[in-house]
């Protein structure tokens, strides 16, 4: 058993999404096992969680409270938290040159389309980010169940991509 949770970082280009999800979700059902956290590659000026992201969480009794926009930038900085596992969850932000990681963090791309994009009424923007979370859910409920030895350092990267299939 580790003696302090995995913390894992969320990426996505603006923060407001995919990786606020991922975050949310994690941080809901890791118990104590895993410490969640999300960061934009370049999060606009004055960018918060998409109001239909936090809409879905609450609607599925996930807690938004701590939810807020932020550059990864906050996380390479001196005296941020150590991430063991860093996770793309947009295509952009998987695409860009990340900054320098701490601890050489193991990484892993899992791609989601961006529910903030769907056209349409509410309630099928609704349904797209429901759908979103849905899948990071999936993934996020296997790598939760993988036991303590399939996230040690050396192999929780093989193991984190492995999901992404």
């Amino acid at each position: 058993m580790r003696d302090a949770p995995l913390n894992v970082l969320f990426l996505c280009t603006h923060n407001s999404a995919r990786s606020i999800l991922a975050e949310a979700v994690l941080n809901h059902i890791g118990g104590n096992r895993f410490r969640a956290f999300s960061a934009g590659s370049s999060p606009r000026e004055n960018q918060q969680p998409h109001p239909l992201a936090l809409k879905v969480l609450l609607q599925a009794n996930v807690a938004t409270r701590d939810l807020r926009s932020k550059s990864w930038d906050v996380f390479a900085a001196p005296g941020a938290p150590q991430m063991d596992l860093v996770i793309t969850v947009c295509d952009n932000a998987a695409g860009e040159t990340c900054p320098y990681w701490p601890g050489h963090p193991a990484t892993a791309h899992w791609g989601y389309p961006d529910p903030s994009l769907v056209q349409g009424s509410e309630a099928e923007q609704i349904q797209a980010f429901r759908r979103t979370m849905h899948a990071i859910r999936r993934r996020l409920d296997l790598l939760v169940a993988l036991p303590d030895e399939r996230l040690q350092a050396m192999v929780l990267e093989d193991a984190a991509r492995g999901l992404a299939r």
